[in-house]
Parts: C-alpha cells; structure tokens; sequence
C-alpha cells in the first residue's frame, strides 16, 4: 500500500521560503583611490558566501562576540539553498545495531585516498554536534519512535550513516541558519562581489567587492571595500567551470580570486560527475530514489527515433535494472565501476550517446524494456530486491513505487512546472562538485594569515566521500574557524587599507577595458567546452595537455589586453570570468601534471590510455577507446598543490597529514584547552 502524506506536510518540505533579510548598515567611511570615490565597512571578520558552511561560521563568531559581517552575491541564491546534491549530512553512527565509532566513520570519510586523515577525524567527531545544534535550530530530521535517527546508505557508505528531510534538506539547513544570524543582528550585505582580497604585511586587511546600489558618477563600477582582521571564504565551488553542470547558474566560487591572493589549492584533480537534469531547466541531481524505482532509460535521435541504449552495454535484463538502482546510493560516477558491468557503465553509457548528438531520458511511467526477459520485481539482484521489499516498494509502475517511497521527488520537479507522473525526464552526465578546494589545516586556516576556507571552497575532501559528507564538513569546518577566531581574537579592523585598495583597482582597471579582443560571452564559452570536453569523465592525455596550453594562452591574452567591459554593471562578471580562466588552468594544469606523472583513474575521471590495464566491456564486447589506466595506491597517499606565483601556476606535491597516533588523555590534555594551546595547530604540511 502506498504512502499516504498529506499535501501541506509535502509542501512545507518542499516549497521552503527563505527569511526576509534585515537593512544594510551604511558606510561610515569613504576612501579616495585612484579618483574613485569608495564607501569603506570595517569589522573583526568577514564571511563570504550565505550557503549553510558561511552561515554556520558567521552564527559560531557571533555567539563568540566576535564583530561578523557577510557578504553574499546572491542571498539564498547558491548551491545548498538552490541546488540538489546528496541532501542529506553524514553522522556517527553510535545507534546502529552492528556497532560504529568515529576512527570507522574516519576510514570511510577518508576511504577514497589524498586525504589528511587528522581532517577525516575531525569531521567524524564533529558530526554528532553539527547535526544536534542542526537539530537544536529546528531542522526536521526524520526519527522513529523512541527518538533515533532514520538513516540510510548512500555512495561510499556501506554502514548507512546518512539521513535526509528530503530534496530540500540543505535549503532547510540554510533556512534555519539564517534565521538564527538574523535573530542575532549579524549585518548581512546582499547583491555583493567580492572581486579582490586585500592583503597588508603578508596578511588579511579585508576584501573589494562590487556592489551596483553604491554606484555613483564617482564610482562607476560601485566598489566597495570591507576592511577585516579575518576573511573566511565560503563562496561554494566552481559552478560555471563546466558547460554541463548541475550548479545553479552563477556559482563561480572563489578558486581564481583565492590563487590570485596567493593561497594553496588542493586535489582540485579531484571532482564528481553524475547524472542529473540539465541546467538550462531545472538542475537536480537523479540519484536515491529517483533510480532507485527502476525507470526506463532511453535515448531520442535527432528524428526523433528511440534507442533503448542500454541493451548494448548490459547482458540481461535483471542486470540493467539492479545497477540502474544502485545508482541511487552509487550516484558519482567512478572509473572501477565501468568494470565487469557495475553501475557507472550507465554513465559512460550516457555519456556516449551524449556523444553521438541523442538526448537521454528517463520514463517513471515505464519499467526497462527487456534485454533478454520482461522485466518483474522478482527477477533483480539480492541486494536490490531485499531493498524494495523492505520499502514495500511492489507497485508495478516506477512512478507508482516512487510515489510511495518518495512523493517528495515527485513534489519537487512539479513546482518547477516538470511532471514526471505525465512525462519523461531529460537528463546528462553532469559536473556536481569540486572535493578539492582551498589547502586548509585542522583549524580550516590557509596559508595566508587571518584567512580561513569552509564549505565547497576548502579542499577538505580526498578522491571520494560519502554522499553527505560535505554538508557535515562544512558544519564541523564552519564551527572550527568560529572557535580559532574567537579564541585567537578579531577586532574591528581599523587600519588604513589605503594603499592595498589602491592596488586592486589598479588590477581591476588592467583587466576591465572598453575594446579588448575578449569578450565575457566568448570566455565563458571557450572555458566551458574546454573543461566539459577535455576534463569531464573520459580524459586523455593528449587532450588535457592541449586543453593546458589552451587555458594558458587565453590567461595570458587576458593579462594583456583584459577583457571587454560594455557598460559599468558588467564588471563584476568580467572580473569573475577572468578568475574563473585562472581556476581553468589550474585544475588543467593539476591534472596534466598529475596523468603525466604516470597518475591512475580514480573517483571523478577515467584516464584513457591504450596501454591502460582497465578495459570496460559490453555485452558486444570491449569499448577499447574507454580503456583506462588503474590508480595506483601510491597516488592516495599524497595530493596535489597548486599555488599561482603572479605569472604561472607551480604545481607539487605533499603527503597526507597522519592522525597523530596518540588518543586524548583528560588530565594530560585539559590544560591546553584551558590555556587555548589547542587553536596554535602547526602551519600546513610543508611540500615535499
């Protein structure tokens, strides 16, 4: 029997409206620069981003005394508010009956390898506590009757730590957080680019923003300057990097801004690609269980012609359907599951009718067609169908079992005028997140001083993670970077920032001219195909080491004659265009070294390589131009550094950071709590 959940719960779950921000205070101050005439903001730090890691660092400072201001582009507006990811946080699993404890859930965090395992650590242990002040906050995660947690498997989680209020889950966890740092008076500036850090005496003196309602005939472009004792970034991933992605449009992150300061990235190699529908409409990711009801998958030619695709990859008809539903906990594609029939040969499989100019579908009104026999539920693999028979998931139709075992996912793509009870869903292969990210110690500290990285900004994350993993990361990091800048103290700054605002616009004015050869329209689209066609999920060497030159002839065109700026409000994009042209090159120039080096597939991508031991085979026999290299365990033990020298980007390598062996002992350990040794943590690892 199906589900029954009243309308108003579906739509309370679903249709999650977002609090009214409060007045922007106004600038007290006005600077002089270069004949531009700048309002000036000061505070003890400043939080850039208003995703769930921004807010969790912003409310943690406040509740600190420490004097916090955010700066957001776009309120509401990024991927956890907008965006459809692993929905749900991974936490401790102390309530499961076979046992867990935080060095397993470490070992599964950091499982996929060029992970520090100190910072595996600190997110299993922080993970009871973010999700009980999540909790505390009123974010409604499901429990039973005797108040345990609902929880279940997602990919790279063979325990089944992971818990969801639905689609909406992050959208519910930015809408608490932002509720609780607007009832404490945090100073919120919206519409707000942040397009330059400032940096006085080797460290943070605040940030240039652009912001079009301070535009005046003496500020054109509307700059904008916050000065600051500490700059947490927490602006998300790069969104736009890729042509087919399923961020939001306008997430562009804070890679290229965070190389031109001179911070360290790393493992930005390392990424996740899944299948998910389109931007151009809606973007959501299809994992859970949207796949996990067992849709038809298809194919349209350009006549208008089906293709039932996956029959030439698949053996049986049982062996189709069990992987299509295993993509529900086994979303990311990875390359060792092309092997031997397992559940990413349906995304190359994708991938390459993508390829071949067929758009793909997937019909929750039809079961697969068959392969060999009809398809039936008694007719799946073991795990997949003690799976439904646990969920009662016995309807005869997809969109039957996923009304009762998920009415939310149907609720979802409705208000966004998609029916999937009527008509079938397009989908591709999409790029969904950067693991890598800003090279951060156990304190989320960078390698600038008074600058700290939460979130999708900071590259916390090895060559995989537990779907939900980086929600939890960024409510552990977010509260990590609040307690060392309280502890260590940020007062309001009151420095003169004269000098460093007068050298970011002179960078500005070098990039923002009126008849360059570049334009915003043509970057966007030359970086885009680059990194979707050259560095998606199929890679070659070859091609990535042309896609490197690529990317460094356009930045260096771009360092000479700029690029072309129409009319004043489009600044801020060209300025995040030409950062996002730096990140580029970065993640090229990363990948390059590390396939050149002899490196492996691993989680994001599959190295293609006629001499590669890995060989994907179809039911018509082996796909010899998707032969790719294995990963060698050397590879996890280290990642990669890429730091920009203001010219070229140097790439190297360090070992992953240990536990550090010994366990806490409370006589011996206390005294460094009480005294605030703990937040003097060592700089990050040296490169080797």
């Amino acid at each position: 029997m199906a589900l029954c959940v009243p309308q108003d719960i579906l739509d309370a779950l679903t249709d999650v409206a977002m609090p009214r921000l409060s007045s922007e205070p106004g600038a007290a101050e006005m600077l002089v620069v270069n004949s531009y005439t700048i309002p000036l903001h000061r505070a003890g730090a400043i939080v850039v981003g208003s995703g769930a890691a921004g807010l969790r660092a912003a409310v943690e400072m406040k509740r600190r005394n420490v004097d916090v201001v955010i700066l957001s582009q776009s309120a509401w507006g990024g991927t956890s508010a907008c965006s459809g990811s692993d929905k749900q946080t991974l936490h401790t699993a102390n309530t499961k009956d076979q046992g867990d404890n935080f060095f397993d859930l470490a070992a599964s965090i950091g499982a996929g390898g060029a992970m520090d395992e100190d910072m595996a650590y600190i997110e299993a242990v922080g993970s009871v506590r973010a999700m009980a002040s999540l909790q505390y906050l009123g974010l409604p995660l499901p429990q039973d009757h005797l108040g345990g947690t609902l929880r279940y498997q997602t990919d790279h989680d063979e325990v089944g730590r992971a818990t969801s209020c639905g689609p909406r889950t992050s959208r519910l966890m930015v809408k608490v957080l932002a509720e609780e740092a607007i009832r404490l008076g945090i100073s919120f500036f919206n519409q707000t680019t942040v397009v330059k850090v400032l940096r006085d005496k080797g460290r943070v003196c605040g940030v240039l923003a652009i912001r079009s309602k301070d535009s005046t005939e003496t500020n054109p472009y509307g700059l904008t300057v916050y000065a600051c004792s500490a700059l947490v970034l927490a602006a998300g991933g790069p969104g736009e990097l890729y042509r087919d992605s399923v961020f939001p449009n306008g997430c562009f992150g804070t890679l290229g801004l965070a190389l031109e300061t001179g911070l360290e990235l790393t493992n930005i190699t390392e990424n996740q690609f899944g299948i998910g529908t389109r931007r151009e409409g809606f973007p959501w990711n299809l994992s859970g269980t949207y796949v996990q009801v067992i849709p038809h998958i298809y194919s349209v030619d350009a006549d208008g012609g089906e293709h039932h695709f996956l029959a030439e990859y698949y053996r049986s008809t049982q062996e189709m359907a069990s992987n299509i539903f295993r993509k529900g906990y086994q979303w990311p594609f990875h390359a060792s599951r092309m092997l031997d029939f397992q559940s990413s040969l349906i995304d190359l499989a994708i991938f390459r009718e993508g390829q071949a100019g067929r758009r793909v579908f997937m019909d929750f009104n039809r079961n697969p067609l068959a392969i060999d026999r009809d398809f039936s539920l008694d007719r799946l693999d073991d795990d997949v169908a003690s799976y439904l028979r646990s969920a009662g998931a016995n309807q005869v139709l997809p969109i039957d079992r996923l009304r009762h075992m998920n009415p939310l996912a149907i609720e979802l793509y409705r208000r966004y005028k998609v029916d999937i009870t009527k008509d079938p869903l397009e989908f591709a292969v999409n790029h969904q997140h950067m693991n890598g990210g800003i090279a951060v110690d156990t304190w989320g500290c960078t390698n600038v001083p008074g600058i700290y990285a939460v979130g999708e900004a900071a590259g916390t994350h090895g060559a995989t993670r537990p779907g939900g993993s980086a929600l939890n990361a960024g409510q552990v990091f977010g509260t990590r970077v609040a307690e060392h800048i309280g502890a260590l103290g940020a007062p309001t700054c009151t420095d003169d920032v004269t000098s460093a605002v007068a050298h970011a616009v002179e960078h500005l004015q070098k990039v923002l001219t009126n008849n360059g050869r570049l334009s915003v329209k043509g970057v966007r689209a030359e970086i885009q195909a680059r990194m979707s066609d050259k560095a998606g999920i199929l890679c070659t060497p070859t091609d990535v080491a042309a896609a490197r030159r690529e990317a460094q002839r356009l930045n260096s065109e771009i360092r000479q004659h700029g690029i072309t700026v129409s009319r004043p409000s489009e600044a801020a994009r060209v300025l995040q265009w030409q950062q996002m042209a730096l990140a580029s090159e970065a993640v090229l120039a990363a990948l390059d070294t590390y396939i050149a080096q002899g490196g492996g597939s691993r989680g994001a991508r599959a190295i293609c390589d006629p001499e590669g031991e890995a060989l994907p085979q179809t039911v018509k026999g082996p796909i010899a131009d998707a032969r790719f290299r294995a990963e060698r365990d050397a590879d996890k033990q280290e990642q990669l550094i890429v730091q920009y020298d203001g010219d070229h980007l140097v790439v190297s390598s360090r070992a992953n950071r240990k536990h550090g062996g010994a366990r806490s002992f409370f006589e011996r350990d206390w005294p460094a709590w009480l005294t605030g040794d703990i937040f003097h943590s060592k700089e990050l690892s040296p490169k080797r």
